[in-house]
């Protein structure tokens, strides 16, 4: 086994890639710029979502992330060219990493998948041949690599489409509530609206979408339906792009189905001044890439498999409480409305303090405090607001219906919960978001008791 995973190939589909990779983040990096998303994500809000734990991010804010994105546009370049590659590399997983884990507004899951790629090509040679540090050093060409490289690419692209494929099955997905939501929202041409408005093509969608994740991975792996695979990916990944408007990752998504290539195939076609891989030219520094392996890419590959499956760990519903939502590939299953207000106190004089979501955030950002991560971190930024005029002040959420899906809005966090006073843990359930299906919080807001809205700690 050992022995099959550092067999010798060519190492043209890890140089294919590497371009490609990196022609996709300097689309990225300019088309965020020229788009207006640096803008209105990065510069103009006033504070930001970050990741829990990233808030030290948060500093670079402002029109630095002009200059933020530029850089990333020449790492990208770098990597493209294959110039300076170990510090492109690098350079680029840093910045992107601190534009992925600085905001939560506009998250999406192939940000994610974009990150995790650099992180894993830091430690591959993707800049042995077809390079300007070959050109500078020809001493470091290479025409071979381990196997184990290409399977890793096939590893993870499996992860995301296995775990979208397991994600799908539960009841609003497959009775077509989110593909309907969907595509009645969307803004489209007036010929194109029956068809985004028939039941018959919602279902289609859904189950269509069900099949392609499930089925694709074993299609592009099997040779005989491989280049259906390819047509079929080509035709799944346009309809997304145009339709969804997700940026580049159909594209960079397509980039993988390289890997299910044989490597000489993609060198004949692709790398063809390439010779051919010999014995003599496919030798393989079997105790470099050893460490690299068994030191980074095992633990990476078991935290990869296990990651997915920890909200089924936790208590209640991941639709609802979004406690182990993140990293775990669940791609485009729900819609999720509502937003939180806020009744702050102060905790010496417990005088009741005027305060708006909209001192501190944009209308965007104002709209997506609808789960838990964001709502309880937005009481800290309440907290320190109020800090600077001299105030302690506890922070319960005076209303937070919830809707999933266009179901009936439900109450979300306890009101009675000062928030500001709990901490935030990524594994487990925290009690202070509320049983979806509880009776005695099962109704609109405006039903519920004043005196319940009052702080507990009110006398």
């Amino acid at each position: 086994m050992i022995q099959k995973l550092f067999k010798p190939i060519d190492n043209s589909v890890l140089i294919i890639f590497r371009i490609f990779f990196g022609i996709v983040f300097l689309f990225e990096s300019i088309g965020a710029l020229l788009t207006g998303w640096v803008t209105s994500n990065l510069v103009s809000p006033q504070l930001n979502f970050t990741f829990i734990g990233f808030e030290w991010l948060l500093p670079l804010m402002g029109n630095y992330m002009y200059v933020h994105f530029v850089l990333m546009a020449i790492a990208a370049l770098g990597v493209t060219l294959g110039y300076k590659y170990r510090w492109s590399i690098v350079a680029l997983t840093l910045i992107w990493g601190s534009v992925y884990f600085m905001q939560k507004t506009s998250y999406n899951n192939h940000y994610y998948l974009m990150w995790l790629i650099c992180v894993i090509m830091c430690f591959l040679p993707a800049n042995r041949y077809a390079s300007l540090d070959v050109k500078k050093h020809p001493e470091i060409k290479a025409y071979a690599m381990p196997q184990w490289i290409s399977l890793m690419f096939i590893f993870q692209i499996s992860c995301v489409y296995i775990f979208a494929t397991i994600a799908k099955f539960y009841p609003d997905w497959l009775n077509a509530t989110v593909t309907e939501n969907m595509f009645i929202a969307m803004k489209s041409p007036d010929f194109i609206k029956p068809l985004f408005h028939s039941q018959k093509f919602h279902y289609f969608i859904a189950y269509s979408g069900i099949a392609f994740d499930g089925l694709i991975i074993p299609a592009l792996l099997w040779r005989r339906t491989r280049w259906f695979a390819i047509i079929a990916s080509f035709c799944f990944h346009l309809f997304n792009s145009i339709t969804l408007g997700i940026g580049v990752f159909p594209y960079f998504a397509l980039c993988f189905s390289i890997f299910f290539f044989k490597p000489e195939d993609i060198k004949r076609y692709l790398l063809r001044k390439k010779p051919v891989l010999t014995p003599e030219l496919a030798t393989v520094n079997y105790n470099e890439y050893r460490g690299i392996f068994f030191g980074f890419f095992v633990p990476y590959l078991a935290l990869q498999t296990l990651l997915p499956f920890r909200h089924w760990l936790i208590k209640g519903d991941v639709l609802w409480t979004e406690e182990g939502h993140r990293l775990s590939w669940r791609m485009m299953l729900r819609s999720r409305t509502g937003v939180a207000h806020f009744r702050v106190f102060d905790k010496k004089t417990k005088e009741r303090l005027a305060f708006d979501n909209m001192e501190l955030l944009s209308e965007k950002q104002n709209m997506r405090l609808n789960t838990p991560d964001m709502i309880w971190q937005m009481a800290q930024f309440i907290q320190q607001h109020f800090a600077k005029e001299g105030r302690d002040v506890a922070v319960y959420v005076g209303s937070s219906n919830v809707s999933i899906n266009n179901r009936t809005g439900k109450r979300l966090i306890d009101p009675e919960v000062d928030l500001t006073e709990v901490k935030w843990d990524h594994f487990k359930h925290h009690d202070w978001i509320l049983d979806e299906n509880d009776p005695k919080w099962n109704v609109p807001n405006k039903q519920i008791s004043p005196i319940l809205l009052l702080p507990i700690h009110q006398k």
